[in-house]
């Protein structure tokens, strides 16, 4: 079975409605326990006391910043080769999506970073690759809208979320590239750890929640593209007649 037959709208439309609420559920649950758990049955940092806390929102945040841009530049990609219209749409439905994330990663890394390094902002490496990927995600959105050909829009927007990708990239592996302010990685797959387990196991739910709410919204938003995409087609062929 072809994974391209859900590049399809009508089947794409199909799979998502019914995946939607089992998404949606789990994003839900796992929000809740995750937050429940991180603020209340965690403990203070010896150095950082309860501001160490603003991790469980500003890690997740920040890596589905730079995974949402990721996803956009796959579905730009799998658009500009493929000609799936479907693909644009999920670039376009991730991009406001992502540009929150990123948003709330500069505003908690602020808030974090001033009792820690004395100062609401610096321009470390990873702080300003991030902030550069913000405006990308703002510029993507802003060329979406100020081209009234869907078509022409797709196309040079994907262009622009491909040359953004650069950004994506430095700003997940800036601290191995430079001497940064910014901490290194504290997770890892390979199992080098440099969180306790008190702070590691609700950081995992918290990094799952803030997966599975991205994932909720962009087929929430996906979905809306299509439907936006059917209404315009309708008018158009509308009005010829």
């Amino acid at each position: 079975m072809s994974i391209w037959k859900y590049a399809n709208p009508a089947e794409f439309m199909r799979v998502s409605g019914a995946a939607l609420p089992w998404v949606a559920g789990l994003a839900i649950a796992l929000m809740a326990l995750g937050v429940g758990w991180s603020l209340f049955f965690t403990p203070e940092d010896y150095q950082q006391g309860q501001t160490v806390k603003i991790l469980f929102i500003h890690v997740p945040a920040a890596i589905q910043a730079i995974n949402g841009y990721l996803v956009m530049v796959v579905a730009s990609l799998i658009g500009l080769i493929r000609r799936h219209h479907v693909s644009f749409l999920v670039a376009k439905a991730a991009a406001p999506i992502g540009a929150g994330f990123t948003l709330l990663g500069l505003f908690t890394g602020a808030v974090w970073g001033e009792p820690m390094w004395g100062t609401w902002w610096v321009w470390d490496a990873r702080l300003t690759s991030f902030l550069i990927l913000f405006f990308f995600y703002l510029g993507y959105m802003a060329l979406w809208a100020a081209i009234d050909d869907p078509e022409k829009a797709a196309d040079l927007s994907a262009v622009l979320c491909l040359v953004g990708g650069v950004f994506a990239i430095l700003s997940r592996y800036a601290v191995q590239f430079w001497a940064t302010l910014h901490q290194g990685t504290s997770i890892s797959l390979s199992g080098n750890q440099k969180l306790t387990p008190e702070f590691l196991y609700p950081l995992v739910v918290m990094l799952l929640a803030f997966l599975l709410t991205f994932l909720a919204l962009l087929i929430v938003r996906t979905r809306t593209e299509i439907r936006l995409r059917r209404a315009r087609a309708i008018r158009l062929s509308t009005a010829e007649m």
